[in-house]
């Protein structure tokens, strides 16, 4: 789901080997569109010299570069770390960069905007690449040494520092894991220096990406920054049935989109009456099967009666539950029932692979040999005759 580099080397592009797009997406991605881009900055004020880096998938800083560095969106550059360098690219530049730091809470002078050193030579992307190739083999090795050691957690990514002195392993785990012993194991076998972060589930989906149940790629991965808690009341609001298959994404939590429409399906929900209400009628007592949103239909079924539903709107409700509340009765939901209307289709539908019948298959068929079997018995008491 992503691409090694959109450098190029002698002309010919690297990566996705696409000039120009990108054919896995994952150069436009957590992309910020820089609508400030075609404004000028007004007389004697100087641009902002802070940054935003984007690292391997969604891991985003921001750094302040020299006076003499002019850097553009999509430049190779090598950053300060606690121990080497690290090679990222530029995602975001200009006053657009302040703003994103107002919304995050951080400072300018805040120890956490480190500097940039340069812009990537050939030489540190080579490096860079490198150690990229390495991930997928360390990955596999290291999900091994976790298995012989018993450890209940999985490491679900690799991320190597742009000099490849460092890597960073990115697990899940339900428990608290001792993984010292694993530590040492990987140093020794890796020669590299380890660093064990534990994420989410969440945060795991959005760092390995995928193709969700609607045809398009996570929100998570792409554009999306902020989990909020999503929970099943969610779904009972916007009438989802509780299929915990339909409704978890691939993280195994309840999908991020069910919070969505919700704000949209409450404030509609505020013209319906509460289906805890009961219709006190004459006939009997009339219970909420189901509801419609979109439409404000409300079904209504007797006590005992439960396979006969009545349909009614909102009003005719409230009109109900306003003569119940003056201690006046109604004679049946049948008076406020609406008629559905069943469109009838015209439409003549025709074999379109052949005519034959359905029950063609019913009677059996009859065997050749033994019609062969019965002519040769024929011809054969023929010629004795």
């Amino acid at each position: 789901m992503s691409c090694a580099s959109c450098s190029s080397t002698d002309g010919f592009p690297r990566g996705c080997k696409n000039n120009g797009t990108c054919g896995t997406d994952s150069c436009n991605k957590l992309t910020v569109f820089d609508w400030l881009s075609n404004m000028k900055l007004p007389n004697g004020q100087e641009p902002f010299n802070i940054v935003e880096v984007r690292f391997k998938n969604s891991r985003k800083a921001f750094y302040r570069k020299g006076k003499d560095q002019n850097l553009s969106i999509g430049d190779l550059v090598a950053t300060e770390t606690q121990s080497g360098h690290d090679i990222g690219q530029v995602t975001l530049t200009g006053e657009l960069v302040r703003f994103q730091m107002k919304k995050k809470k951080i400072k300018e002078d805040s120890e956490e905007v480190l500097k940039i050193y340069r812009k990537a030579s050939q030489k540190d992307i080579d490096v860079w690449q490198k150690a990229r190739d390495r991930e997928k083999t360390i990955q596999k090795r290291a999900r091994e040494m976790a298995i012989f050691l018993h450890l209940e957690m999985k490491i679900s990514d690799v991320e190597f520092q742009g000099d490849g002195s460092k890597a960073t392993f990115y697990y899940t785990a339900e428990k608290r894991v001792d993984f010292r012993q694993l530590i040492k194991d990987m140093a020794q076998a890796f020669s590299i220096r380890i660093d064990m972060r534990q994420v989410g589930l969440r945060q795991e989906a959005s760092r390995l990406g995928g193709i969700g149940s609607c045809g398009r790629e996570l929100c998570c991965s792409t554009w999306l920054t902020d989990f909020r808690s999503v929970s099943t009341s969610a779904a009972r609001y916007q009438q989802l049935s509780l299929n915990p298959q339909k409704l978890a994404g691939q993280c195994g939590k309840l999908k991020c989109c069910l919070n969505y429409e919700l704000d949209s399906y409450l404030n509609a929900l505020k013209a319906f009456p509460k289906t805890e209400t009961k219709l006190q009628t004459i006939k009997g007592v009339g219970v909420c099967q189901k509801i419609d949103i979109f439409k404000g239909y409300m079904w209504y079924a007797y006590k005992g009666e439960w396979m006969n539903w009545h349909l009614l709107k909102t009003d005719q409700v409230k009109q109900i539950i306003e003569l119940n509340k003056a201690k006046k009765t109604v004679l049946s939901l049948e008076d406020f029932s609406q008629e559905t209307k069943v469109e009838s289709l015209d439409k003549v539908f025709e074999n379109v692979v052949g005519q034959d019948s359905l029950n063609r298959f019913d009677s059996p068929k009859k065997r050749k040999g033994n019609n062969k079997s019965g002519s040769r018995k024929n011809s054969n008491r023929k010629k004795n005759a």
